[in-house]
């Protein structure tokens, strides 16, 4: 791992850190409404998305009221090389390895990601080419590899975290839009 990603990181971790959790609730409920206004997620039949953790841009509500609407939602699961298995959504959720909460609905395979109109994704960053800065275990990068060209993949974010660049290695991958509270939906081409 490079230390540019070490360095932006651990900047954009202190920031997410410090938010309060008035801030975060505000995010998570900016964020849920603008994700079930995008056209792709309203047109979506099976959507793949991510349990949010401490800090993270809040899920909750969304994967609330993706399910409420009829939608069929795979969530994550961690496998031990950090891959991901994708399994839905039932409302029920179960701790995992490094305070995870995953779903408790049969595991489908890592390729199920696949099968999802639309990806949305956890960040720390994203730059202005749809780069996507996430944690370091590249368990997205891979997931995103299996998407099919063409698929919808956004990445949740807080504001401020879209930058003029991100730092990048070979197997990182892009992301066709970001979704920021105040900042709405940001398109990549």
């Amino acid at each position: 791992m490079s230390e540019a990603k070490l360095s932006v990181r651990d900047q954009l971790l202190t920031h997410r850190n410090r938010l309060s959790p008035a801030a975060l609730v505000a995010a998570a409920e900016r964020i849920a409404e603008q994700a079930l206004q995008l056209p792709e997620v309203r047109r979506a039949a099976t959507l793949a998305a991510y349990v949010s953790i401490g800090s993270e841009p809040g899920t909750g509500l969304l994967l609330d009221a993706l399910a409420d609407a009829g939608k069929r939602v795979l969530l994550p699961c961690l496998l031990p090389d950090n891959d991901l298995d994708w399994a839905p959504y039932t409302g029920d959720l179960r701790r995992a390895r490094f305070g995870l909460l995953e779903p408790t609905g049969e595991p489908l395979g890592p390729a199920a990601v696949a099968t999802a109109d639309v990806v949305l994704v956890p960040g720390l960053a994203v730059d202005r080419t749809g780069l996507r800065l996430g944690r370091g275990g590249g368990s997205y990068d891979r997931a995103l590899a299996r998407v099919p060209v063409g698929t919808f993949t956004c990445v949740l974010l807080h504001d401020g975290e879209v930058r003029e660049q991100v730092p990048a290695e070979p197997h990182d991958r892009r992301v066709s839009a970001a979704l920021t509270p105040s900042g709405g939906v940001l398109r990549f081409s």
